[in-house]
Parts: structure tokens; sequence; C-alpha cells
């Protein structure tokens, strides 16, 4: 095992906090959020992807939406990260880390028509989306109500969100 692995695992252990859940709720909800803050990570790379090589007709229209899309994600990569480590846990937040973690599939590569963006984007906060709803049903199941509410927030800018870009495919 090299140093670096050696130092990963001793900063991922919890460090001693009063906060009123017990440690072994604590793990179990920061191993959900770690797959959740490597999904929002992911998803926030794809909005970027698209804002970046999106071509065609409504290029101007969609350049503008991914990136609305891509800065109201980004926002939610540090909620997620911040509620981790307020409940005694170690953020994964680097690019390797959440293309290893991230439940999402891989973005088509090599598109620039809009459509084809939209469809991709669209699938993807599909997933997203119904991550997140069961994070609020596990939260809520285990206890955890400050989670559950972090994960109720964000659902409601996901699927706004997702109204928004299922949107432009129609008419």
């Amino acid at each position: 095992m090299t140093t670096a692995t050696k130092e990963t695992k001793a900063e991922t252990k919890p460090y001693h906090s009063k906060i009123d859940l017990s440690e072994d709720l604590r793990k179990k909800v920061v191993a959900k959020l770690q797959v959740t803050l490597a999904a929002t990570a992911d998803l926030t790379s794809m909005a970027k992807q698209a804002h970046w090589n999106v071509k065609g007709m409504r290029f101007y229209q969609l350049h503008l939406l991914f990136d609305e899309t891509y800065a109201e994600i980004n926002e939610y990569i540090d909620l997620v990260a911040e509620r981790i480590t307020s409940l005694s846990g170690y953020a994964h937040g680097t690019v390797r880390m959440s293309a290893k973690a991230s439940p999402l599939p891989e973005y088509p590569d090599g598109i620039t028509c809009g459509t084809k963006h939209l469809e991709a984007l669209i699938e993807r906060y599909a997933i997203y989306a119904k991550h997140v709803r069961e994070g609020i049903d596990t939260m809520t199941e285990m206890g955890d109500a400050g989670t559950a509410d972090m994960y109720t927030e964000i659902s409601r800018a996901i699927d706004k969100r997702l109204w928004f870009l299922e949107a432009h495919l129609e008419g």
C-alpha cells in the first residue's frame, strides 16, 4: 500500500463530533452522500461539456441554457460536500474520485447538435433526480431530517431544471 493510499484511509475516519446522530448513522449517511457528491460533480461537468460544444441554429440560446444549468448544479457540490464534512466525514470530490463513484452514464463524446446535448442531459438529469428522491426517502427512514431536507432542496431545483431542458424538445 502506498503512502498516499494510507493517508487517504486515515483521513476518511470520522472525527469526534457532538452532533446528536450516532457515528454509525453518520457513516451510513456519509456513504450515500459520497455517491451524491460524485453524481453532482459528474452532472456539473456534463452541463459544461454541453455548454462548450453545442453548435447549430439555437447555439446562443442553448449555450446560455447549459451555462445556467452548470451554475445551478455546481452550487450543490458545495452543499453536499459540506454536509458530508459536517457529519464528520471526508468529502471525496476530485474529478477522479467522482468518475469512479458516479452512478450516471458516461456523456456521449463528439456530439455538437443542440438536440443531442439536450437528450443527453435530460437522460442524466432524470437519473440524478431519481437518485436524489431516493435520498429523501432513505434519509427520512434513517431519521436524518437535515440531510433529507437538503435532498428535498436539490430535488425541487433538479425537477425544475429537467422541465427547462425538456421544454426545448417540445414543438
